[in-house]
């Protein structure tokens, strides 16, 4: 594969768009465009660092692609460290990927219109995941150690250094927690008391002022402040315990988890509960039935933390493909992705058809799939009236803002409701019937989708989308994109980005040599039971 890509396209990424990285003086240094492709190539067979600085100085196929004389002998393997290092202060994360995808424009294998479709996993971090009472403590023996080679004398004098040595030397999770509930807490709370008391000591008259700015001080005093509180009890002495529910807990997107890895956040998605990341993949789609005469290829990349939810990456992830001059003319994405704001979004800011199932009604009546839904009510948006299936009139309409949201509150009148012989049908409140509703053209919107998506046609469209799953599965099993190699989002998108552009050499590779994509494979019990 590494020398099909050489032969059909050549150098594909010229050290002279790399230039900004890499300056004309200091040390002679590698070619960049090189280690780019030996990037590439190292996730193509998911190898470490000093797995890839063997292949190019024992892989004929990898010399070739580079260009390498045959007795080359490579590099060291830190040189790839440094080399992600300078792509990611320079901004330079996704230019091998607009090199490949300009170099397949030429050739109308990647464009603007056709269709594209879009999904998320889920990333772990490369940190250990750790509960509330080891990240207190790994983040005071994180600061512990960065003291004691910043200023091991004023440490010494500062902390019992013998004392606090049974509870930090060694990471706290390579030892079990104990059993006992009540020595689990005895063990949070001290700590806590640990923590704070470090934080006083550094920012203490007679310590050094730069002491503080070091950042396992600035990270140790954000956990403690996340995780716990401070109060002055009756006996005049400080109170340091754990933050409960009733205390105010920060929000998953601004809460830290590991003290290493400070762009790491908690996220949960149906049943997977994961610290980390998540990655957005969007690829180019043909229907089945139009021979598959040019390969899928992703053509973008978003890293985002873990909290993220899939419904407010729709409009970035349309900007960025807009800017790659690769907008689609229909657009696949499942129902974590859709809302009627998003499908009027798309239609008005980038011309794209958002081909997504909407989410249905979750009342209580839509759920039971008895009595009185939304969808029974008359909405008169000129009159700003709404008229009930027994014929009865609104008596309010009211705008109002929900979870951050334009919506519109009906009422209807209690003395209309109360006698009411459909009343069970239709509410269980002691008052009147109230609707909640978005805007006329939102609603609007929300009705025709939630119509459309009904007719067997649509569903047989849709059904493309699906295929987005065997691209995860592909990344997953080849690259490990499942799994961060590096800390950081900045670096964990560099991996992605250059793990797509994997993906595409091995999709290329298919292409070229004829091969046809693999079909759906279906258990042998799995046909059976369909019979």
């Amino acid at each position: 594969m590494a020398m099909r890509v050489r032969d059909e396209r050549g150098e594909l990424f010229a050290d002279g768009e790399f230039a900004g990285a890499f300056g004309v003086r200091g040390r002679p240094g590698w070619s960049p465009g090189r280690l780019a492709l030996v990037t590439v190539l190292q996730m193509v067979e998911n190898l470490t660092d000093r797995g890839a600085a063997a292949r190019v100085r024992f892989g004929m196929d990898w010399k070739y692609a580079l260009g390498l004389e045959l007795d080359d002998e490579g590099f060291d393997p830190s040189v790839l460290v440094e080399f992600r290092s300078r792509l990611v202060e320079h901004g330079l994360e996704e230019k091998a990927l607009d090199l490949l995808l300009d170099a397949l424009a030429g050739r109308g294998l990647v464009g603007s219109g056709g269709r594209a479709r879009t999904d998320s996993t889920h990333v772990l971090a490369a940190v250990r995941g750790l509960n509330r009472t080891e990240l207190a403590g790994e983040s005071v023996r994180a600061a512990l150690e960065a003291l004691a080679v910043a200023a091991p004398g004023w440490l010494a004098g500062a902390v019992d250094v013998a004392g606090w040595g049974r509870r930090y030397a060694r990471r706290v999770d390579s030892w079990a927690m104990p059993s006992s509930k009540a020595e689990r807490e005895e063990l949070a709370q001290t700590y806590g008391q640990d923590g704070f008391a470090l934080l006083t000591a550094v920012y203490g008259p007679g310590t050094p002022g730069w002491l503080a700015e070091l950042p396992a001080l600035d990270v140790l005093r954000q956990i403690l402040v996340q995780h716990y509180t401070r109060a002055v009890g009756e006996d005049g002495r400080e109170v340091v315990r754990r933050r409960e529910d009733r205390d105010g807990l920060p929000p998953g997107r601004t809460r830290l988890t590991s003290p290493y890895d400070l762009d790491t956040r908690s996220g949960a998605k149906h049943a997977t509960v994961w610290d980390g990341y998540k990655v957005h993949l969007t690829e180019t789609c043909q229907p089945a039935g139009d021979g598959l005469s040019t390969p899928n290829l992703i053509t973008n990349v978003v890293t985002t933390d873990a909290t993220v939810s899939d419904i407010a990456m729709i409009e970035p992830i349309h900007g960025q493909l807009a800017a790659r001059r690769l907008t689609p003319e229909r657009h696949y994405v499942d129902s974590g992705y859709s809302s009627p704001d998003q499908i009027l979004a798309a239609h008005g800011a980038h011309g794209i058809t958002l081909v997504t199932p909407l989410l249905e009604d979750s009342s209580a009546q839509a759920r039971a799939g008895a009595g009185y839904d939304r969808s029974r009510f008359t909405i008169d948006f000129d009159r700003r009236t709404a008229t009930c299936p027994k014929g009865q009139t609104s008596s309010s309409w009211s705008p109002a803002r929900n979870r951050g949201q334009d919506v519109i509150v009906i009422g209807f009148p209690v003395l209309t409701c109360r006698p009411c012989h459909a009343r069970d049908q239709c509410t269980t409140s002691s008052g009147g019937r109230r609707l909640t509703i978005r805007p006329r053209e939102i609603y609007q919107a929300q009705q025709a989708a939630r119509t459309l998506q009904n007719d067997p046609d649509w569903k047989t469209d849709y059904a493309l989308r699906a295929g987005v799953e065997g691209t995860i599965h592909q990344a997953t099993a080849t690259t490990g994109l499942r799994r961060s190699r590096y800390r950081g989002l900045a670096k964990t998108h560099l991996q992605h980005v250059y793990t797509a552009i994997a993906i595409n050499f091995l999709r290329l590779d298919d292409y070229w040599n004829d091969q046809p994509l693999e079909r759906t494979r279906t258990s042998h019990f799995a046909r059976l039971a369909a019979a």
